[in-house]
């Protein structure tokens, strides 16, 4: 009964309501309210005919059309233990024709669980997942409830990049014996891509695209197809990174940040052969979920990153070179944003883990 009652109300909310009016560099905006009533939600992606599936952490996958939201079924078994659960989801470029869609979850192992990869196909009605297959899954995993990343970006060429935290153990992001503290990089099929940067090096998962990370939450491709992440740092120094196969991007030898004790980390804010960020920020803002814009609907942002803040509830904008932070978009609908996409027609959707909802941002005209 509870379980209906909770399934009949997203279906009454899921109709949205009045838009309101944030203002922004650009003019005013609306923002719509398009589902709401959601349990700790995670990341939404949006279908061709603008219907759309909403990940919530606990392990519910939703798929909303027309004002109505459905459970899914056929998904994966998750360990929703502390951060861990059923995280992103992304669909497949070519969904038109094979309505296959990529979900990231924490599978559960012999020693707790690991950040893993998954491909389905979603029924015509989007009420079920078919043929489902983990084609990843991060080893060794761990026992702890932290830090499990996870974004997966499909590149143009079809290859998939995931974002792997290190797990609340820190050594390990150095340590490519292992996949935590990542991005790894897999073909649609989990095989191994012939041009990966580590393929055949012994002692070395041959997954890896780049390491050093602590907890890469977003992600995301710009028009040349470059990979772009957002991730956690400690007390300060959370990062926006321009990720390139090889490159050690220096966790937890060195970071803008401080740990929670206020001690220093590692050996400071720069070392020879780690990269540094594209931009830090100081204190955190606890980044998650992480766009592209193409300038479809806001010509003026086109090719700027939009970046939702969990701490601060906010939507932040970052342009120019060096990049930096350029504006704050903000309103009740921006509480704790943990995901943000663009849709097909330009329209700006994010997640409000704070609000339990979905929105829908487009010009105020």
């Amino acid at each position: 009964m509870l379980r209906l009652a909770a399934i009949l109300a997203l279906t009454v909310c899921a109709t949205g309501g009045n838009a309101d009016v944030l203002q922004t560099s650009s003019g005013p905006v609306q923002v719509t309210q398009v589902i709401s009533g959601l349990d700790t939600p995670w990341a939404v992606g949006i279908l061709p005919d603008q219907s759309f599936l909403v990940t919530e952490r606990d392990g519910e996958l939703l798929y909303v059309q027309g004002g109505k939201a459905k459970h899914v079924s056929g998904l994966p078994k998750v360990a929703a233990n502390g951060q861990g659960g059923l995280l992103d989801v992304t669909i497949a470029r070519d969904f038109a024709q094979s309505r296959e869609v990529f979900l990231t979850f924490s599978k559960p192992q012999s020693n707790g669980a690991g950040t893993a990869l998954s491909v389905a196909r979603l029924s015509e009605n989007g009420t079920r997942l078919t043929n489902l297959r983990v084609i990843f899954e991060a080893v060794p995993g761990g026992d702890t409830g932290r830090h499990f990343g996870s974004r997966v970006v499909e590149a143009e060429d079809g290859t998939l990049f995931v974002t792997i935290g290190d797990r609340g153990d820190r050594p390990s992001a150095q340590d490519r014996s292992n996949h935590m503290g990542s991005v790894i990089r897999v073909n649609r099929d989990g095989s191994v891509p012939a041009d990966n940067p580590f393929l055949g090096q012994e002692g070395i998962r041959p997954e890896l695209w780049s390491y050093g990370h602590r907890n890469p939450q977003g992600a995301g491709l710009d028009a040349r197809g470059n990979l772009w992440v957002s991730e956690h740092g400690a007390r300060g120094g959370d990062e926006v990174n321009l990720v390139q196969p090889g490159l050690n991007y220096g966790w937890p030898v060195i970071s803008y940040g401080v740990h929670y004790s206020g001690q220093k980390i590692g050996e400071g804010n720069s070392k020879p052969g780690m990269e540094q960020p594209e931009h830090y920020w100081d204190p955190s803002i606890a980044p998650s979920g992480l766009m592209v814009y193409s300038g479809k609907l806001w010509p003026q942002w086109k090719g700027d990153i939009f970046v939702g803040s969990l701490k601060f509830d906010y939507i932040a904008r970052l342009a120019g070179s060096p990049l930096r932070e350029v504006e704050q978009i903000k309103g009740p609908e921006t509480e704790r944003v943990r995901d943000i996409v663009e849709a097909s027609d330009g329209a700006i959707w994010f997640i409000s883990v704070g609000q339990g909802a979905v929105y829908r941002m487009i010009p105020d005209s």
